[in-house]
């Protein structure tokens, strides 16, 4: 299978599948416990159905939104993932470079692979960085600082990580960050020579925005898991997030509300966003889609605050669905790790060209021109 060959997203998980060892693979693939919720993401978008006008001249569409203060060619971000060179040598400089090239937000993570500095130079464009609040108080203030410093258009707070999931193909495989070659993968890692060979020749891995103040993930390899359960703040509450907010003094996003009360909250404190989001279905497991949150969230905090649907979007389609069920933009990880995983650069390049299209394609057929057009009337539950 080539690149060329790739459609559709889970064309690009089966090109990834491929090209990664299975450690790696399973690491962007898996999610908590059974992967119920994981599922769940993505099916709950074929629990509802677009309802198409005609007749409706667009010969010219506009596809572009603001988002968090910023315009967004597109209703789409990509959400901030971690630990990216680990699935290709590009890592975020790959999906930073693309999202410059299409006009849309992307984000990185606290444990990304290049540095918030680094990341900064490369785009003008929007960009979040995803905030992991550490017991060590002094790396969130200098994370913070750095993001400051370096022209970071959103702060986005996790909320959702204040233990791990029980990520059970982690478990099973033994990877870690920086990866390391156990005897039940080497087989896994000799027979994929190109990500292997690329792992080990190009420059080291490290977490360049937490390596001033651990060692944990750099020099020392640890599971994500061993990570959060011992790095983070499980402390975290409503008044340091408020804390954060006001230390942070920009564009300030809650990731990984579920609830219509914590969404409530997220205004009372101040926050310009939310990402209704279970983090991929990587931590409770059982717990609701994002999509199904989505009304009930947009009931209680419409027009007062954005709302970012993350997660289990795989379709152009889906995107429409969001926005029409109240979201301001949908948001994904896997719909570019996969693409990234497959093909670096190029793979993340024609990941976005595809979801464009369908964007596009899927606008012109529901009637639309424009994407505030797209509202509940053009919705019907199965």
């Amino acid at each position: 299978m080539r690149l060329s060959d790739c459609h559709n997203i889970d064309d690009f998980r089966a090109l990834a599948k491929a090209r990664l060892p299975f450690p790696v693979f399973d690491y962007i693939d898996g999610a908590a416990d059974d992967e119920l919720t994981k599922a769940r993401n993505t099916a709950a978008y074929a629990e509802v159905d677009l309802v198409p006008d005609v007749l409706a001249g667009v010969k010219d569409i506009d596809t572009s939104c603001m988002i968090l203060g910023r315009q967004s060619a597109l209703p789409l971000m990509l959400s901030p993932t971690a630990v990216q060179r680990a699935f290709h040598w590009q890592g975020e400089t790959a999906v930073a470079k693309a999202a410059d090239k299409f006009g849309v937000w992307f984000g990185i993570s606290s444990l990304a692979t290049r540095s918030i500095e680094e990341v900064a130079a490369l785009t003008s464009g929007p960009k979040l960085f995803q905030l992991y609040v550490h017991k060590d108080t002094g790396l969130n203030d200098h994370m913070i600082e750095r993001c400051q410093a370096a022209g970071f258009d959103a702060l986005a707070l996790t909320v959702d990580t204040i233990v791990s999931g029980k990520r059970e193909r982690c478990l099973r495989s033994g990877f870690t960050t920086p990866p390391r070659f156990t005897p039940a993968s080497m087989w896994s890692y000799a027979t994929r020579p190109r990500w292997t060979l690329d792992y080990l020749f190009r420059e080291k891995f490290r977490l360049p925005n937490l390596d001033t103040h651990v060692a944990e993930g750099s020099s020392k390899a640890v599971s994500i898991a061993e990570y959060f359960n011992t790095m983070l703040d499980t402390s975290m509450d409503w008044s340091k997030a408020a804390a954060i907010r006001e230390q942070w003094g920009g564009t300030f996003v809650l990731k990984g509300v579920m609830s219509a009360n914590d969404a409530r909250r997220a205004v009372e404190i101040g926050a310009d966003a939310i990402m209704i989001s279970n983090h991929g279905g990587r931590q409770l497991d059982g717990s609701r889609s994002p999509f199904d949150q989505l009304p009930e969230i947009v009931d209680a905090v419409g027009g007062e605050i954005e709302i970012i649907c993350d997660g289990g979007v795989r379709r152009g389609t889906h995107v429409l669905k969001a926005l029409a069920s109240g979201a301001t933009a949908a948001s994904g990880g896997r719909l570019y790790l996969y693409a990234l995983a497959a093909a670096g650069q190029e793979g993340v390049e024609r990941a976005l060209t595809i979801l464009k299209d369908e964007i596009e394609r899927g606008m012109r057929l529901m009637g639309v021109t424009r994407v505030g057009q797209l509202t509940g009337e053009r919705l019907r539950q199965r």
